[in-house]
């Protein structure tokens, strides 16, 4: 089992900056890909950012290259999400998910683990 907590929303201007954090917890050897998703109210969740569990290869989606960052703490054991340049569309709730197997980082369907989420406004 994994265990999957993410932190750091929040209520932010557009233009504005947060930084999103998942502390992962249990098995987290067994994990290979760790992602976030989000879902804003009426739309499906969608793909915002991939890493594998080594730190060496990491995705982005399209609509937030250049402005979100994804990384993996020092401990290892922690995601983060820098998100820079927020735009009001960014606004949804954020969640953190971790794959056991390699599969498309893309795809919500293959992680195995997941967080509760949590929310960013982005809002003037």
């Amino acid at each position: 089992q994994v265990q999957l907590a993410e932190s750091g929303g929040g209520l932010v201007r557009p233009g504005g900056s947060l930084r999103l954090s998942c502390a992962a917890s249990g098995r987290t050897t067994s994990i290979y890909t760790m992602a976030w998703f989000r879902q804003a109210p009426g739309k499906e969740r969608e793909f915002v950012a991939a890493v594998s569990w080594s730190g060496s290869r990491s995705l982005l989606a399209d609509s937030v290259k250049g402005r979100f960052t994804i990384s993996r703490g020092n401990a290892k054991s922690t995601l983060y999400l820098q998100m820079n340049s927020l735009k009001p569309e960014d606004t949804a709730v954020y969640y953190c998910a971790a794959d056991l197997s390699g599969r498309r980082p893309m795809e919500s369907a293959v992680y195995d683990y997941w967080g509760r989420g949590t929310q960013v406004t982005v809002s003037s």
